[in-house]
């Protein structure tokens, strides 16, 4: 359990990292001023590489939601939730401190700006509501965590979960970051909210509700689907 929990640690800590660092480091590069392509790419690129990396060892959670919908969908047992989730937490807000730490080595950086943290209404990247974000997190949520169950089924082709993870995380994003930044990771939406403080702590509850709503969802249509096997 102890190996499981810091590959967990690691993958989170990358994820978070490699993902927020896309927009906080390099969306802001004035010669390389990425944008929603190459951060949905930036998430799934860090999933899919540390799904191949640690995988065999965890499993390749990195996100309480997954864990939540692995066990909804008989994959996973309960019991192991709670650790997961104290490992991805972990990984996630040091991953956000290691990223603060070499942001602020920048002249004119503003954690206040936002730090790639996850919000709606005024905080929405596109001015979408608390209405439009609950329901995105909780329909893109359902469908990535949807794409992991399929993916890792003993009917699917073995050895493509982590393609399907990452792309399915690209996929997401594309979608949400415009209404709220994509979380569909509780770890993910807490670790830079830390930083953020103030507003994102404040509305951090829809990013945890929405995607283990989803998540929890997921496990159990996708059980339904493929005959309870």
């Amino acid at each position: 359990m102890t190996r499981r929990l810091l590959a967990e640690y690691l993958g989170t800590f990358f994820l978070v990292f490699a993902g927020c660092g896309s927009q906080v480091v390099a969306g802001r590069f004035p010669e390389v001023d990425i944008g929603i392509l190459e951060v949905a790419l930036a998430f799934g690129l860090a999933v899919l590489t540390m799904t191949y990396a640690l995988g065999h060892v965890s499993g390749a959670h990195f996100n309480p939601a997954v864990s939540v919908g692995l066990w909804s969908g008989g994959m996973f047992p309960g019991r192991e939730i709670a650790p997961y989730a104290a490992a991805q937490l972990a990984g996630a807000v040091t991953g956000s401190a290691v990223l603060f730490v070499v942001a602020s080595g920048k002249a004119g950086f503003n954690v206040a700006a936002g730090f790639a943290a996850n919000g709606y209404g005024a905080h929405s990247p596109g001015g979408y509501s608390m209405g439009a974000a609950l329901v995105s997190e909780t329909v893109l949520t359902f469908f990535f965590v949807a794409a992991i169950l399929g993916s890792r089924h003993n009917r699917a082709p073995a050895g493509f979960d982590g393609i399907a993870s990452g792309l399915a995380l690209t996929l997401v994003h594309l979608v949400g970051i415009p209404i709220t930044n994509t979380s569909v990771n509780p770890a993910r939406a807490t670790g830079p909210a830390v930083f953020v403080g103030g507003w994102a702590l404040a509305q951090l509850w829809l990013f945890w509700a929405a995607p283990i709503t989803g998540a929890f969802l997921a496990g159990k249509v996708s059980t339904w689907l493929s005959g309870g096997d």
